[in-house]
């Protein structure tokens, strides 16, 4: 997957919106003021930190060596995935996790403005 598709998967979430709130090489997706992915588009090879579910995240990494404990995030609820290293489709249905558990998190009422029950 090349840089700009990764892009592309993040900011057609519903809402999302890309900030460089650490720097201009880094790319920080959120949704509703919160991160739900961060990468280094330029780098090489292409990783991005999605959130994801501890139990799922555990399972994930035993599966996949790919994917790895979140670098400088919370390892119990972040995973680096090495995106080349997989099928796209996986690496959208993990971005597309990672979102929905950032919804999830959010106030009702911003759910509610994302149209998001």
């Amino acid at each position: 997957m090349r840089p700009d598709r990764l892009k592309a998967l993040c900011l057609e979430q519903t809402a999302a919106v890309e900030e460089f709130p650490f720097g201009p090489e880094f790319s920080v997706f959120k949704v509703g003021g919160k991160m739900f992915a961060l990468t280094d588009l330029a780098a090489t090879p292409l990783t991005v930190s999605l959130k994801c579910d501890p139990d799922e995240a555990v399972r994930l990494r035993a599966a996949h060596p790919e994917i790895v404990p979140g670098y400088h995030l919370n390892k119990r609820h972040w995973n680096t995935v090495t995106v080349g290293e997989l099928p796209a489709r996986m690496v959208r249905e993990l971005i597309e996790d990672s979102y929905d558990l950032v919804v999830a998190g959010l106030p009702k009422a911003e759910r509610l403005r994302l149209d998001r029950p």
